[in-house]
């Protein structure tokens, strides 16, 4: 996924040969919206009732990125969901990443889009500006239960997809470190969160010198720190949680204006670049590559630091089997509890002759059992909101040699996941999210090094980030 977040073009490999598909991509391509030939800005098409025939099943295709060899994969997949009933019948279309969106702009230019297809979360609400999506608002109707509210795509007020899976951000702390620390671990349950000051205390004690030191005490050498308390990550994206957290954002609840000039919002990106600069508990970290959990917990030297969900099983489920002691919390806060939940979409496209077969095509393709071996792993989170409530279903999920203890897991990220602190990533909501992140990144790149301030650099190119959101960049 652009914008750093690692459950893309690296994982969707591993996600299609376990018959699913990835939640996003990580290289830095631009997802385009349609042209404005093939559509003239309509709003998010309401669907009709099912046009299929009880004589002959209907046919629907569904775009994925990916090599024809992921696209048999999936096609599999498929083939099992058009032999459960006598509707529909799904042929699958792979393109190659590189090239996916240029196709699929190329098709939507001539009125030949997929019926339903895979889309980058940073896309699905620029293709809703150019009337390309259709409402799936109704895709859950009669079922037992739905996908948690954080994971629907709203344009104009309408739910124009559904996040294939589920990811949220949390701490990850070593255990081990904590104990040789004597400091208490960081709290699973969110009503015992810690404050921001309290993240800071603990990291303190947590960070080393060469002579054992800590940044409080005399003689401590911030040249020579050998263990660091912690870790922030501060990948654009990943960053609006405490700009949240401290009572700004980047953008207003409707998406419409930017909020990232607040004070707020510059003084909680500030106390982010000061566990570098200031409090001596981070190492420098300049908000451009998504290895965050690699080099530092399973790197064994930083103690907690922040990060997705999605580290369970893309990696910190090998560096357990090595040995790695680790846990996991929830995040610390400034003024209000936050966390950001994430997850690519399946989406169903406005050209489509036969919305109905194609949200019943991706309700079922959606399912968490034919997501199971990335939920299993840790990769994934489900999506419907049962998992998180039915106690049967969350043991099915979490009792697993993958994952950390049931009773932290479940309170850290199951319940987490589904409280009033977890708010959708500003994409959910907002176009134009891949430029305002680039640049972003590029404005804060002189904050962490303390060449300038954060009130600085956002307050010198505020209308710059003005311009980028509206897409005048």
């Amino acid at each position: 996924m652009n914008n750093g977040k690692k459950i893309g073009a690296g994982l969707l490999s591993a996600a299609l040969a376990l018959s699913v598909f990835g939640c996003g991509n990580n290289k830095n391509n631009e997802t385009n919206p349609a042209s404005s030939a093939a559509s003239s800005g309509a709003e998010a098409t309401k669907a009709p009732e099912t046009s299929s025939s009880k004589s002959e099943k209907v046919k629907i295709t569904y775009s994925m990125w990916g090599s024809a060899e992921e696209g048999k994969t999936v096609q599999a997949t498929a083939d099992k969901f058009n032999a459960s009933q006598d509707k529909i019948e799904v042929e699958v279309v792979a393109i190659p990443w590189e090239s996916y969106m240029t196709k699929l702009n190329t098709q939507a230019t001539g009125g030949q889009l997929p019926d339903t297809g895979m889309l980058k979360e940073d896309g699905v609400i620029q293709w809703s500006t150019d009337g390309m999506l259709n409402d799936v608002s109704a895709m859950y109707e009669g079922s037992d239960s739905k996908p948690l509210d954080s994971l629907a795509y709203k344009y104009q007020g309408k739910t124009v997809a559904y996040a294939a899976a589920n990811e949220i951000l949390l701490l990850y702390y070593n255990k081990d470190m904590f104990d040789k620390a004597g400091v208490p671990y960081p709290p699973a349950a969110l009503d015992k969160a810690w404050t921001w000051d309290e993240f800071v205390a603990a990291a303190k004690k947590l960070t080393l010198d060469k002579n054992g030191k800590h940044p409080d005490e005399d003689g401590f050498n911030a040249e020579g720190i050998v263990q660091y308390g912690a870790s922030v990550e501060n990948l654009p994206w990943q960053l609006e949680t405490w700009a949240l957290s401290n009572g700004g954002g980047y953008y207003s609840a409707d998406g419409a204006e930017v909020r990232v000039g607040e004070d707020a919002s510059i003084e909680a990106i500030q106390k982010v670049a000061d566990l570098y600069l200031k409090d001596h508990v981070a190492p420098l970290s300049v908000g451009q590559t998504d290895d965050g959990i690699q080099r530092t917990i399973i790197a064994g030297t930083v103690a907690m630091a922040t990060n997705g969900q999605w580290n369970v099983g893309t990696s910190l489920n090998v560096a357990k089997e090595e040995g790695l002691n680790y846990g996991i919390a929830v995040l610390p806060y400034m003024k209000d509890k936050v966390t950001l939940g994430t997850g690519g979409a399946n989406v169903v496209f406005s050209q489509t002759k036969h919305p109905a077969e194609a949200m019943e095509w991706l309700k079922w393709y959606n399912s968490e059992e034919n997501n199971w071996g990335l939920i299993s792993s840790g990769i994934w989170m489900p999506t419907l909101e049962k998992w998180y409530t039915d106690e049967t279903l969350t043991r099915k999920w979490v009792e697993n040699p993958n994952f950390p203890p049931y009773d932290e897991y479940k309170s850290a990220v199951v319940d987490y996941a589904r409280s009033s602190a977890a708010r959708p990533a500003s994409w959910f909501y907002t176009n134009h999210t891949t430029e305002f992140n680039t640049l972003l990144g590029s404005i804060l790149g002189d904050v962490w090094t303390g060449k300038t301030t954060a009130k600085d650099a956002i307050s010198k190119n505020l209308d710059a980030l003005k311009a980028a959101h509206s897409g005048n960049q």
